[in-house]
């Protein structure tokens, strides 16, 4: 063996044995739905900012978007960064924190499609959403794997990528079967500060290489590349500001409307702690996000032939360089993301089709305790389904699995964002509403994948053409589709108005009152 494959096999073996110590640790939180899915609504802010972050990012964007849109942009990609953390944290935590905490507390609702059903009284909408939930979390879930396999590589020469995609599948479903949600939460914790430390140390190092940061964005100016214009790459917008807003806007405002991540305010303890947690995940994503695309940005550096390798090579060529300690660094770093961000879609989807699909179509009431058994039944099909699809997609290619990869964050975000955006903050918003957002969101994304599998040929220089120029466009498309959308439809179907919503608003209007214990002297 050699001393790269040495070092980072004793990293991965402290790393997982503390997962899994911590799995067992948890087991008291996941007794009962409540504790095993939500963590009992008690969750401090430190946890869950980091299991927000954590879940936000993963392997796809330290290995694919990072090299991708650093290779693309340049070092203006690290507005992307920044873009995910002032949009898609900061603002993301100030508009939905509180209401969605305040909100699904009040309704009882547990997960995403149990609030649509709850807040517009509809038994379809919730069954519609876990539906949605289900089909398109699977392929999202399955592309976390695809940052592991070169990077693997680089540690394991020889050693099949299938056998660290068991691997990884195998301990994450250990601690969320056992721990539940505070497992999750707990170990993202850890993973994020993996992933803070690994990130810095990583970003030191190939500037280091680089001879320092100046002389890296003079070597960087210097390359005129496909831009065909020199200091392009490392110029204040880089060489397509239209594509690169796109971007931002997908993978800043998206998050809004992720089941997984929306989920993490349901379970926060109380407004105080969704004030700390918004400031510490911000600072996190700064970190984390900003990091990722600014080192991605200097991909240009390195003799890469992406036509032949792909972008997905950029990264790890950047790496291969540095040190066995800092290699086997970028190994747990990886794992860690993506495992954080595995738990989170997996619990997610586990509990999702569990309460909202299957329950409410089953004649006879529940118990809590088979619950809980078709939640774990579920937590390791969904597992297996996903690496099934990983390993698949990585020795087979398929442009069909690939495609559906890409339009999942789409399909999710588009068709959820706008109505539980509105469903929070709005009265008005109908039933009907709700439903038209549902199928423009997907519908949209269904198209965006017949026209990538060629199914579909629009004609050139045209505004569809450009709409389906790729999913990342489609995307942004049915995010703020959606949001015009919305509120004009309910303005059309007044008539689908849900009962009672004065007194589902009633909950931002409880006030606390306390006595007076020591009073103030003249």
């Amino acid at each position: 063996m050699t001393t790269t494959m040495i070092l980072t096999t004793c990293m991965i073996v402290c790393f997982f044995a503390l997962m899994v110590g911590i799995g067992i640790r948890s087991r008291k939180h996941a007794t009962d739905v409540n504790g095993f899915v939500l963590g009992s609504r008690s969750v401090g802010p430190w946890l869950s900012a980091f299991a927000f972050g954590t879940s936000y990012f993963s392997a796809v964007i330290f290995v694919g978007y990072a090299g991708q849109f650093g290779w693309n942009f340049g070092l203006s990609s690290t507005w992307i960064g920044l873009g995910n953390a002032f949009i898609g944290s900061l603002l993301a935590w100030s508009v939905l924190g509180r209401r969605t905490r305040i909100m699904t507390q009040h309704l009882g609702s547990k997960t995403m499609p149990d609030f649509f059903g709850n807040r517009f009284q509809s038994k379809g909408l919730k069954i519609a959403a876990s539906v949605i939930t289900f089909v398109f979390l699977i392929p999202y879930t399955a592309s976390l794997f695809n940052g592991l396999s070169r990077l693997f590589s680089m540690a394991y020469t020889g050693i099949d990528y299938s056998v660290c995609v068991i691997l990884m599948s195998v301990l994450t479903g250990i601690y969320v079967l056992i721990g539940g949600y505070m497992a999750t939460a707990i170990n993202d914790f850890i993973q994020g500060l993996i992933m803070l430390v690994g990130i810095v140390a990583v970003i030191l190092a190939v500037l280091n290489d680089n001879g320092g940061l100046l002389a890296a964005t003079k070597s960087l100016a210097a390359n005129s590349g496909d831009a065909g214009w020199q200091g392009a790459y490392s110029s204040f917008l880089g060489p397509n500001p239209t594509f690169l807003l796109f971007v931002v806007l997908l993978t800043s405002l998206g998050t809004w409307g992720l089941p997984q991540m929306v989920g993490k305010f349901y379970a926060i303890k109380n407004e105080d702690s969704i004030k700390k947690g918004t400031v510490i995940s911000t600072l996190f994503a700064i970190v984390v996000a900003g990091g990722c695309y600014f080192l991605g940005g200097f991909g240009r550096l390195y003799d890469i032939d992406v036509a032949a390798e792909g972008f997905d090579a950029v990264i790890p060529k950047m790496l291969s360089t540095l040190s066995p300690v800092l290699i086997g660094v970028v190994i747990v770093l990886v794992l860690s993301a993506s495992m954080s961000t595995l738990s989170s879609l997996v619990l997610t989807s586990g509990s999702t089709v569990t309460l909202d699909l299957i329950a409410p179509l089953t004649k006879k009431e529940m118990t809590e305790k088979r619950k809980m058994l078709i939640m774990r039944l579920l937590i390791v099909v969904f597992i297996v389904i996903s690496a099934i699809i990983a390993i698949k997609q990585a020795k087979s290619r398929s442009l069909f699995i690939a495609q559906m990869m890409g339009v999942s964050w789409g399909a999710l975000a588009g068709a959820f964002l706008a109505p539980f955006l509105y469903g929070l903050y709005s009265k008005k918003t109908t039933k009907a509403a709700v439903v038209v957002s549902f199928i423009y969101g997907v519908g949209l994304e269904i198209i965006q994948l017949m026209v990538s599998l060629q199914y579909i040929t629009l004609k050139p220089d045209t505004f569809l053409s450009f709409v389906f120029t790729n999913s990342l466009y489609s995307g942004v498309f049915a995010m703020v589709g959606g949001l015009i959308i919305v509120p004009i439809v309910s303005l059309l179907t007044r008539k689908t108005l849900p009962k009672d919503v004065d007194g589902m608003f009633e909950c931002y209007n409880d006030t606390k009152t306390v006595g007076i214990t020591d009073s103030l002297g003249e």
